[in-house]
């Protein structure tokens, strides 16, 4: 086929089937995108990710990894080692049905019978026995370990991995060259090669110890969330009165040289903005109210590029940008979890399970899964693609759900650094590090946490009043509840931040508690950590964001 060229740069046309195969697999056009690699001979053969590829096979989790090798274009004799490997193990499973339809109804064995009629035999004969026998099935004493891993090897050569939505990527690059100058911060580098703002080198964990500023709000105004940008460069408020300010996090000062700012024309919701988050690159971000309205905000110029009027039926107590920052995640007080398209404007897909409010929902760290919170004392993890609910686990630390804890509401979970880890914040005196699956790894309690038989005696006393009132009233738990939890730059510390304004600082690695830091002498709400220095922003309800460092 011939290439499309301008002067001296020249784009391959297969390029630009593939950037179109892709974007068809990731709308879920599968009919179009058959007959475009069809009518095109251009295969797309890419995967989202070569180790979990890789891993489903290790795994022999085959129903996965033939719907993945369904859509690629993989070589006959590599195709005819993998069916001949799952018709083995579906025998070794005694799902002997499933396997005789494997072995005489695919393709790729009936290439093997025609091309090595001994090893189709010998698979009739596996197939035919009264019980399996590895010795016989693997008969030149390769394990069956090892078929998976050269299996895996062979696949993995075949696909490669790109980055998700790179034909809009390439559109937005393209417009935003049209752009006119000057949208940048003033005296700010930019890697023109990323197209961001380079960000700084994570600081050395440390636990922090004074407060060196305070941002004030007017009176009877108060911050009802605070969030760090991802490239450290902006602190952004949103408060109970619905305006949304940054503010330069070293000074508290608000950052005029955001011309809106600067001409205080402020971006701002009709109600109180409850949550806030930022897209990856940190060019974006999403506000979500109590009115149950969501709005994506571009930082540097203040301008709202979409609405969500209403996204949920109550007040929007979390938003997340997907990973590729084209979709917004959300939770609600309205029970429900709801995926929204950016350049749509629709939601795409509803995650509906949760018998009370949705605290909290993010991403897992590869995107393919949805971890949400609430106060009905569950942490679901969904399947992103399907919006099926995989998992529900109440946080336990191994013998049983912690005492008095049935029901207890979950304020979040996020991912820690590390595959397959969440770091789950219960309204109790323990935080807990999970594995997705919900088996605890580590806990970290306050210091100032009551002993378990004080725990459940209280826990009954106060059972009539009410677990919460119960705090409040002094009927015997003290306020030692957390509210929210955070890591340092690296990860090596948990801050846990307690009804009675304390923060614990535990070693994440073996939950030994470091420190404990009265932060403020007045209620606090939440708490936000920057992603690079060891800075802690803490929010309260007379008007304060207590800014603190090691």
């Amino acid at each position: 086929m011939s290439s499309a060229s301008t002067n001296t740069m020249e784009i391959e046309s297969s390029d630009v089937i593939r950037l179109i195969q892709q974007f068809l697999k990731e709308n879920n056009l599968l009919r179009t995108l058959a007959t475009l690699q069809e009518e095109t001979t251009v295969a797309l053969n890419t995967v989202e990710s070569v180790e979990a590829f890789s891993s489903e096979i290790l795994q022999g989790h085959w129903d996965t990894v033939l719907r993945i090798v369904s859509q690629l274009k993989i070589p006959e004799k590599k195709l005819m080692d993998l069916y001949e490997q799952v018709v083995i193990e579906l025998v070794e499973l005694r799902e002997i049905g499933t396997a005789r339809t494997l072995l005489r109804q695919t393709t790729p064995t009936q290439l093997l019978r025609d091309q090595f009629p001994d090893r189709y035999l010998h698979l009739e004969h596996v197939l035919s026995r009264s019980q399996f026998d590895p010795k016989e099935a693997y008969p030149n004493g390769v394990s069956k370990e090892k078929r998976r891993q050269i299996i895996a090897q062979a696949l993995a050569s075949e696909v490669t991995v790109v980055a998700p939505s790179r034909l809009m990527t390439l559109l937005g690059q393209a417009l935003k060259f049209q752009e006119q100058q000057g949208m940048l911060p003033p005296d700010s580098a930019y890697d023109l090669f990323r197209g961001t703002v380079p960000v700084v080198q994570a600081e050395t964990d440390d636990v922090p110890s004074k407060c060196y500023n305070t941002i004030k709000f007017p009176k009877k105004q108060n911050a009802e969330c605070v969030s760090f940008s991802p490239n450290g460069q902006y602190l952004v408020t949103g408060s109970a009165d619905g305006f949304i300010e940054i503010w330069n996090y070293l000074t508290a000062k608000l950052r005029k040289d955001l011309k809106y700012q600067a001409e205080d024309n402020l971006m701002a919701m009709e109600s109180a903005v409850l949550s806030l988050g930022f897209s990856k690159d940190s060019e974006m971000l999403a506000s979500g109210a109590q009115d149950g309205k969501i709005k994506v905000w571009k930082i540097q110029t203040g301008q709202c590029l979409r609405r969500y009027s209403p996204a949920h039926q109550g007040g929007v107590t979390s938003v997340c940008f997907s990973p590729d920052g084209t979709q917004i995640l959300s939770a609600s007080f309205d029970l429900v979890v709801r995926l929204h398209g950016l350049k749509s404007g629709k939601m795409l897909r509803e995650f509906r399970g949760h018998t009370s409010f949705v605290n909290h929902a993010s991403f897992s760290l590869d995107g393919t899964q949805v971890i949400s919170s609430s106060s009905d004392g569950t942490i679901k993890i969904w399947d992103y693609k399907t919006a099926g609910c995989i998992r529900s686990f109440s946080p336990h630390d191994g013998t049983g759900t912690m005492a008095g804890a049935a029901g207890l509401t979950v304020n979040s979970s996020i991912p820690f650094p590390k595959p397959n880890q969440i770091l789950a914040c219960m309204k109790s005196p323990t935080a807990y590090l999970l594995t997705m699956e919900g088996a605890p790894i580590r806990k970290f309690t306050s210091p100032d946490s009551p002993t378990e038989g004080a725990v459940k005696d209280a826990t009954a006393a106060a059972a009539a009043a009410g677990a919460d009132s119960a705090r409040k009233e002094g009927l015997g738990v003290p306020l030692t509840d957390y509210m929210a939890v955070a890591l340092s730059p690296q990860a090596e510390i948990v801050y846990c931040l307690a009804e009675n304004s304390q923060v614990h600082c535990f070693y994440s690695d073996t939950g030994k508690v470091i420190k404990s830091i009265p932060v403020a002498d007045s209620e606090v709400i939440g708490m936000a950590s920057h992603p690079f220095s060891n800075v802690l922003a803490i929010y309260t309800v007379d008007g304060r964001v207590l800014l603190w460092k090691a």
